[in-house]
């Protein structure tokens, strides 16, 4: 074990105790992301008892909203670093400050996104070619859902806020709150009101801004405390932008990776559609965990480069990226084991399972290399390098796309479509990315920034 730095910063973990204290901001971490998918569960649950007309609008509205929300997720990993390295340099008021700057900006973008979403949503759902009564219940619920992205903007930037100061049970809290009043609210407005779709879209919306609401009084709290400014700040603002403008490139290169991916599966037909639908819902749940490791990894090593502790930072990159990496070998396990079973929890069907299966244990294999690259990525996000992982993302497509368009084009189709299609995916993407992530982090570069 790496014997402690001679001047570590106040309360910096070491051995055991740098494991406690991955394990006290990851467990709550993970709570608040599964809430997450859990609002679109309860939704789709509610919603889906109104028939299967609106059911068919909410995927569609569900897949826009997403993938905005999605893009602006950045706002959670830019605002993290830049607060946990001034409270790590004891600098708590400016850290504060500069989070709330965060939040400004997240209110500004998601105005913006709400008043020009609202204006579109006629002509983005006519996109989608549906029938006239599914596309009704799109409009309906995606014309009152934009006036909630303000609200998960600012819960993103606000988490990254608490996440820099170390604090991941609030917004544990926060998101365990948000999730039963929204699934109250809903019931409510849908089966109370006889709103239908439209009360499913208020009850998440009012949901959302209760959960800004009771951020805004933690945080107004914790700034009155320390000393810090509410309002915004011009250089705040703009060093806010300016990383978060490079994480959302770095985000649109994922979609694009996502997306090219699901273009090439549709090609191969309907039943490997299906399969990937699958081998990707439980990469994405597998997700959840490792991303809990990164954020803890994210808050640790901004922290860490705030008091200018390196020994420490490389003892937090090298501890989380070995639990990224022994976590993976567990799930990856678990997949393997249960590979044959899975497509038929899934579809009750045999055949479908068969088909699936190999391309199943492809992302089983893959584990270990997943749960090192999420590690990876939220070290360099603590770090704020994140024009470098812009142009990483960007560098990590040019072997994929490649790999996708030879299995796109191979006549390959069924169970070794799906093999393949999972090998460019679980394999030449992750490792492009593994190797990418890796020659950053063998150097000290990335701690300069």
């Amino acid at each position: 074990m790496p014997s402690p730095s001679a001047t570590p910063a106040p309360g910096a973990p070491s051995g055991l105790t740098l494991n406690r204290e991955i394990l006290r901001l990851a467990v709550p971490a993970l709570g608040a992301l599964v809430a997450e998918p859990l609002f679109l569960i309860v939704d789709a649950a509610l919603v889906g008892h109104l028939g299967t007309t609106p059911l068919a609008g909410l995927g569609i509205a569900s897949a826009v909203l997403q993938t905005i929300v999605g893009l602006m997720v950045f706002l959670a990993y830019s605002t993290t670093p830049a607060v946990a390295r001034r409270f790590g340099a004891g600098k708590t008021g400016d850290a504060i400050s500069v989070g709330i700057d965060g939040m400004w900006l997240a209110l500004g973008l998601g105005a913006v996104l709400a008043a020009t979403g609202a204006v579109a949503t006629p002509a983005i759902v006519a996109l989608f070619g549906a029938t006239d009564a599914v596309a009704f219940e799109a409009r309906t619920y995606l014309m009152i859902s934009m006036w909630g992205l303000p609200a998960m903007l600012i819960v993103f930037a606000a988490t990254g806020l608490l996440r820099g100061l170390q604090d991941t049970v609030t917004p544990l809290w926060i998101a365990g709150a948000g999730f039963a009043a929204n699934a109250l609210l809903n019931w409510v407005f849908i089966y109370g009101f006889g709103w239908g779709i439209a009360g499913s879209a208020f009850g998440t919306v009012t949901a959302q801004w209760g959960m800004v609401a009771a951020y805004a009084v933690v945080i107004r709290r914790l700034a009155r405390r320390h000393g810090a400014s509410l309002r915004a700040q011009r250089e705040g603002l703009r060093s806010s932008a300016r990383s978060g403008g490079w994480l959302f490139l770095r985000t649109v290169s994922l979609r694009v990776a996502l997306l090219a991916t699901v273009v090439v599966a549709t090609g191969l037909g309907t039943e490997e559609l299906a399969g990937w639908q699958i081998a990707f819902t439980i990469f994405s749940t597998a997700a959840f965990a490792l991303d809990a490791l990164a954020i803890a990894a994210q808050a640790l090593i901004g922290k860490s480069l705030g008091a200018d502790d390196r020994p420490q930072v490389r003892r937090v990159l090298q501890r989380t990226v070995a639990w990224g990496g022994w976590f993976g070998v567990i799930v990856g396990g678990i997949i393997a084991a249960l590979s044959g079973v899975i497509g038929i929890i899934f579809t009750g069907d045999a055949e479908i399972a068969a088909l699936v299966q190999p391309a199943l244990l492809v992302l089983a294999v893959a584990q270990p290399i997943a749960g090192v690259v999420f590690v990876l990525d939220g070290v360099l996000m603590g770090a704020d390098d994140a024009r470098y992982l812009a142009i990483a993302g960007v560098l990590n497509l040019v072997p994929f796309l490649p790999a996708l368009w030879l299995v796109s084009t191979s006549g390959v189709t069924g169970s070794w479509g799906l093999l393949w299609l999972a090998v460019a995916f679980f394999g030449v993407y992750l490792l492009a990315r593994l190797g990418t992530l890796g020659w950053r982090v063998r150097t000290d570069t990335w701690m300069h920034h």
